[in-house]
């Protein structure tokens, strides 16, 4: 009996020009010759082998396909990855250019709220000061002409307790008074109202205060209005330390 040999990949087995095509070749199984026997196996070989070498051809088609989709979708991946940097990137520029705007904010409207503050106390001390003016007037005018009077004297001692306790409240809020008799003219913190001729004193002296003046926080609110002397020597030069 002869049976055909059934080869699969007929594109592989396809014989070559001007060759016969012995894979496809029948043979008579109960007959065959060793020559022939070994031929068939020889072509079962080839056969098999070929199949074989197709199917790894296709699998590595296949497989370099998938390579390359997934090299795309690394790429893409990556793509991505990289555009969430930047934005996270941006998101935190942001967040700190946004911090350090509220903390500006913050700095300048608590440094308006302290200066607010200070004007609106330095308002109120100021217009407290002509009071504590007529209590000082006051109070001399009654000490000189009180002459033994008690109750007078009793008067002046109740008026000026009330205006050293103003005294003491405006000092804790950092006012304090500028009472320069016999200290050198200061023409920052002093208004010379008038001159004195005092051979005796340094020249340009401060000779009396007809008004006292007051300073808060360091910064003069109202200026001593004084008398200045002339005719003096000349204040030594205050030598300083090196």
């Amino acid at each position: 009996m002869r049976v055909p040999i059934d080869i699969e990949n007929d594109d592989v087995l396809e014989p070559e020009e001007g060759e016969v095509a012995e894979e496809a070749a029948e043979y008579d199984i109960d007959n065959l010759t060793p020559e022939e026997e070994a031929e068939m196996v020889e072509a079962a070989k080839r056969a098999g082998a070929a199949a074989a070498e197709a199917d790894m051809a296709a699998e590595a088609e296949r497989a370099r396909e998938q390579t390359g989709d997934l090299l795309l979708e690394l790429d893409e991946a990556q793509k991505q990855i990289d555009e969430a940097k930047k934005e996270a990137a941006d998101a935190a520029s942001r967040l700190l250019r946004l911090q350090a705007d509220w903390d500006n904010y913050r700095r300048r409207t608590a440094a308006e709220r302290n200066a607010e503050r200070e004007r609106a106390a330095e308002k109120l001390v100021t217009n407290l000061l002509p009071v504590l003016d007529d209590m000082e007037r006051a109070s001399n005018h009654a000490a000189q002409n009180a002459e033994g009077d008690e109750k007078v004297t009793q008067f002046v001692e109740g008026v000026m307790a009330v205006h050293a306790k103003m005294l003491d409240i405006l000092g804790k809020e950092g006012v304090e008074v500028i009472d320069p008799v016999g200290e050198p003219f200061d023409p920052l913190v002093h208004q010379a109202v008038g001159r004195e001729e005092n051979a005796e004193a340094y020249d340009e002296t401060v000779a009396q205060v007809y008004l006292k003046g007051y300073r808060m926080g360091g910064k003069v609110i109202r200026p001593a209005m004084v008398t200045v002397t002339f005719g003096g020597p000349k204040r030594p030069t205050e030598e300083t330390e090196d």
